[in-house]
């Protein structure tokens, strides 16, 4: 991918109610289907560099051959979108299909904008991969449909890994940490580039050890950090970190990792596989020495947890073109055209049963195994603020690293995380 999953990052915004802006009831009576939908036009807003212009080309095709309607994709840019998109679903006559990232899946359905499909997840969404699927159901409803994803992996070095004497890759959680103790050893590189506050990949490592980073307390919901099962994961994180030099106090866009990466003198980072394309634009002599694995779990039988960025397409609860926006999602999510982008995007998608179609691409293959036992941030709209800047728990991860214990480092920042919890959105 060329892109950064902006799709990922959560709404930064105050949400606007929008249930009380009439519209479509979302029973399809403005709508009635086949018979009339010739002549009518169904728009889809898709983010910038999420749809191939082939895959985009095929859908449109099969769409207006199927429905006699014409197709009207409108390519959105990431900068102000969720603003934009709680106004268009605000409107009277909004956009029938929309993109929305999968943390900003619940927001947008806690303001009723979104059309409930669960007819449509009955219909095809039977085996979506559930991880995937999470993000796209609000309140015990599904009020999007799981489109595509992306997560972490190992880029690593080949030719230090040659140099350290390591002839695979590692298959567990205790060998990947041996691998970096060899290669620090072995060789003058340092074994992995981890700054302090790759906030994301410590959430994997949460969804790994079972924890969760909120808890409902009466009927809201509040700060989980103290949680042993979060300082297990930080704990983790803290081991690898242990093999690092990068800065405990920065993230890992300070600087770009993927260019400190394409220097050549480091064994390893995480993160995902476009990044891989930013170190060859850095130093194209680094693409001859790029390999890729899954990132190891305790066991070999189960990869690490991974936070899984991506995007759902929505139906807008006040278009007046329901059915014919669901015949859209029919086509568009269909093993075809589903199996489709996977193959020209090497994205993860919906379904396991898809996940041939990266065959070829190794990022993506290292990627493909950890999306069935990946997660994401809360899926609460409450979850918004909090990873505002300053990210409080950025804040608990350098602390932690820097010698306060976990349970020490959770109490300093808990209290503004539940400030920031209980902001009305």
């Amino acid at each position: 991918m060329k892109r950064k999953l902006a799709s990922a990052i959560v709404i930064a915004g105050m949400m606007v109610s929008v249930a009380a802006c009439g519209g479509n009831d979302g029973d399809g009576s403005k709508d009635a289907g086949p018979d009339s939908w010739k002549g009518q036009t169904l728009t889809v807003w898709t983010m910038d560099g999420s749809a191939p212009p082939q895959w985009s080309k095929d859908v449109q095709a099969a769409f207006e051959k199927k429905t006699r309607a014409k197709l009207k994709f409108e390519i959105q840019k990431w900068d102000g979108i969720q603003q934009k998109i709680t106004t268009a679903l605000s409107e009277d006559n909004p956009p029938d299909v929309l993109e929305v990232g999968n943390t900003q899946t619940p927001a947008y359905a806690a303001t009723g904008g979104l059309a409930d499909l669960g007819d449509l997840k009955q219909s095809i969404g039977a085996d979506w991969t559930a991880s995937v699927s999470e993000s796209s159901v609000y309140d015990g409803k599904q009020y999007a449909a799981p489109w595509y994803f992306a997560n972490r992996v190992v880029v690593y070095n080949k030719r230090i890994w040659d140099q350290a004497g390591i002839k695979t890759t590692p298959k567990t959680r205790d060998e990947f940490l041996k691998d970096l103790d060899t290669i620090g050893k072995k060789t003058d590189a340092e074994p992995i580039y981890l700054p302090g506050q790759n906030w994301y990949f410590l959430d994997g490592l949460i969804v790994g050890q079972g924890g969760d980073l909120v808890r409902k307390q009466g009927d809201k919901y509040v700060s989980n950090l103290a949680d042993p099962k979060v300082a297990a994961a930080m704990e983790i994180y803290k081991k690898y970190a242990a093999y690092s030099k990068a800065p405990k106090d920065k993230d890992e866009a300070t600087p770009q990792q993927a260019t400190v990466f394409a220097k050549g003198k480091t064994g390893a980072f995480i993160g995902m596989g476009w990044e891989a394309a930013t170190a060859v634009q850095a130093d194209k002599s680094i693409e001859k020495d790029l390999g890729y694995f899954t990132i190891p779990g305790a066991t070999a039988d189960k990869p690490e947890g991974v936070f899984l960025g991506g995007s759902n397409l929505a139906v807008a609860q006040n278009s007046k073109k329901q059915s014919l926006a669901k015949e859209f999602l029919k086509i568009a999510l269909s093993d075809q055209y589903e199996g489709e982008l996977a193959k020209l995007s090497g994205v993860i998608p919906n379904k396991e049963s898809l996940e041939s179609n990266l065959k070829g691409n190794a990022a993506a293959e290292a990627a493909a195994p950890g999306a069935s036992v990946g997660g994401t941030t809360p899926l609460i709209p409450e979850w918004a603020a909090v990873e505002n800047t300053p990210n409080p728990i950025k804040s608990y991860m350098t602390a932690v690293l820097n010698g306060k214990s976990p349970a020490a480092a959770a109490k300093d920042v808990e209290g503004e995380i539940n400030q920031r919890l209980a902001q009305q959105n």
